[in-house]
């Protein structure tokens, strides 16, 4: 049953009640007042009459009286004598006297030699119609009461036409009610429906339109009060739900792993970071960390956590093959706040690697430094020993004075990557011609050119003679990488310098037959003071951070370089430069 039917019913059957109950109050009340003033009325006529009758001592015709009398008070007149026996009654006339009965237990005659006065109301043996009696007592007469009855069929007839239009007033008073009822059922139904349909808006989350207005009763109390108060807990809602997209943001973009766990140690957050580094399914949340988390250290913590304690971080290798290294740090969530543990995976694979490359800068820096010492050191102490024969100390200085290039190549390499790193050289970009480049690159080399007798050829496309770079820095790229392939080539060999162009990547590429370089460490060439010497039978004599240099020059361009194993034999290193063709 809908609120509207609940409502229309209850006060439609209020309505009734309250319609029926005072149309039967009024019924009897008028019932009642009638029957009073009857009575009152009837007492004064019984009274004269006593009065009339009283002091006669005598009555020749009580009859004739009786009739007489009643036809002056239009009602029925007895007189009773003091033995109750019937002297006169204008009802039945002379020839009934003998056969009614004795009235001296008459409720009203009992009552008026009693008390003087009598009053009964009740259905008359002799006509059958309920009758109202009062009777008096005669003083010092030879009638001793003197009874005067009034039948009530009238009485009865104006209570019925008053019981009537009291019930039809009752019908109207419902028709209107029902009328009433069922127009304040619409209204008040309207209203609660409206309610209703902010309440499910609310709930569907659109605080957008305003709530419109309930009026000033309780109803619209309640309405206003509910509309506040969901908006107060939309706008918190609202707010809530931009810091968890906050949230969600910063932990999605988060390089970090994060995890947190509740009380009962169940997944409640994980980002992609962590999931993938613990190796989680697509969905963990809800799932004890115990069913997930295949790596015991990062377990123990948790459950260290989970108990209170503040366990230190420690640097964990969740997957022994990459050898990648990690920072677990686990706290634990303070109990007013729900309770449970944070982990944070810090991947710190690369401050290991950078350590490591320091270290082996060091190293190797120490190394390259100390061997040309070491030959200078002991050249001049030779020197210094006793005395030479000119060709030998010729032979003495020349030695010094190659390993002092080779030293101060080495300091000049040096601090040049360090301004790499610094980001201090800056790009002078120009309009470059490959051609020209090229050759003076290979006039500079033609000294170590023509000591290892290699041919150097180029091949540049007709689209590919022209790139918008730093000529100067260029020229540092490919000096290097001739050099490198000179000094890696068998004498008499050859070089293919090339330039091509492929969209908008200009690539241009220096390419030797030499030995080649090993597959595991092709990707490593360009570190700092790598060299293959397993595969290089001979000490080529640089400084290792050549190919290093170049690849800071073209990252400057905004390029990239790579090298390759050829099938042919060699080595094929290939630079490739962001250039558009002209005119686009």
């Amino acid at each position: 049953m809908t609120f509207r039917t609940r409502t229309f019913v209850g006060v439609l059957v209020a309505s009734a009640l309250a319609l029926a109950v005072s149309t039967t109050l009024v019924t009897r009340s008028v019932r009642s007042t009638m029957l009073h003033n009857i009575e009152t009325g009837l007492m004064r006529q019984t009274r004269l009459a006593a009065e009339l009758l009283a002091n006669r001592a005598t009555l020749p015709a009580p009859q004739a009286e009786a009739d007489a009398l009643a036809e002056l008070i239009d009602g029925r007149v007895t007189f009773i004598d003091a033995t109750g026996r019937v002297l006169g009654d204008s009802e039945v006339g002379e020839r009934g006297l003998a056969a009614l009965e004795n009235h001296a237990t008459r409720r009203e005659v009992v009552s008026a030699h009693q008390h003087g006065f009598g009053v009964d109301l009740r259905q008359s043996r002799t006509t059958g119609i309920e009758t109202m009696y009062a009777a008096v007592a005669v003083r010092n007469g030879a009638v001793a009461v003197v009874r005067i009855a009034l039948p009530l069929a009238d009485v009865e007839e104006r209570l019925l036409a008053a019981r009537q239009l009291a019930w039809a007033g009752l019908i109207a008073g419902l028709g209107a009610a029902l009328l009433l009822t069922w127009g304040t059922s619409i209204w008040i139904s309207r209203r609660v429906q409206a309610i209703a349909a902010l309440a499910g808006r609310y709930r569907q989350g659109d605080f957008s339109r305003p709530a419109r207005d309930f009026g000033r009763d309780e109803i619209g109390t309640v309405a206003r009060v509910l509309d506040d108060t969901a908006r107060d807990l939309g706008a918190r809602l609202t707010e809530v739900a931009r810091e968890r997209a906050h949230l969600d943001a910063i932990l999605q973009g988060m390089a970090e792993g994060a995890v947190l766990v509740d009380r009962a140690g169940k997944l409640v957050v994980s980002n992609p970071a962590v999931r993938l580094m613990l190796r989680l399914p697509d969905d963990p949340e809800g799932r004890h960390f115990l069913e997930v988390v295949r790596h015991p250290e990062i377990t123990t913590l948790l459950g260290a956590a989970l108990t209170g304690a503040r366990p230190s971080p420690a640097e964990v290798q969740l997957d022994h093959e990459s050898r990648r290294s990690f920072i677990a740090r686990v706290v634990p969530v303070e109990a007013s706040r729900g309770g449970g543990a944070v982990l944070v995976l810090h991947d710190v694979t690369e401050l290991r690697q950078a350590d490591q490359v320091r270290r082996d800068f060091v190293a190797n820096v120490s190394h390259e430094l100390r061997t040309p010492l070491t030959a200078i050191r002991g050249y001049v102490e030779a020197l210094l020993d006793g005395p030479t024969t000119p060709d030998q100390s010729d032979k003495f200085l020349k030695v010094i004075a190659r390993h002092a290039g080779r030293m101060e190549r080495l300091v000049s390499d040096l601090l040049r990557l360090a301004r790499l790193d610094a980001k201090q050289e800056l790009l002078q970009r120009a309009h470059c011609q490959i051609p020209s480049l090229l050759t003076a690159v290979v006039s500079e080399m033609e000294p170590a050119i023509d000591a290892r007798g290699v041919t150097v050829r180029t091949q540049i496309d007709l689209d590919a003679e022209v790139t918008y770079g730093d000529p100067l820095k260029l020229h540092d790229v490919f000096r290097n990488l001739l050099e490198n392939a000179i000094n890696y080539s068998p004498e008499g060999g050859d070089i293919e310098m090339t330039s091509r162009r492929a969209g908008y990547v200009l690539e241009l590429s220096v390419s030797d037959h030499g030995p080649g370089i090993p597959d595991a460490d092709i990707g490593r060439i360009f570190e700092r003071f790598y060299r293959v010497d397993r595969s290089r039978t001979r000490d080529a004599g640089g400084t290792g951070l050549g190919l290093s240099i170049v690849r800071h020059l073209v990252q400057l361009h905004g390029g990239s370089v790579s090298a390759r194993n050829r099938d042919g034999g060699g080595t094929c290193v290939s630079v490739l430069l962001p250039d558009p063709p002209a005119g686009t």
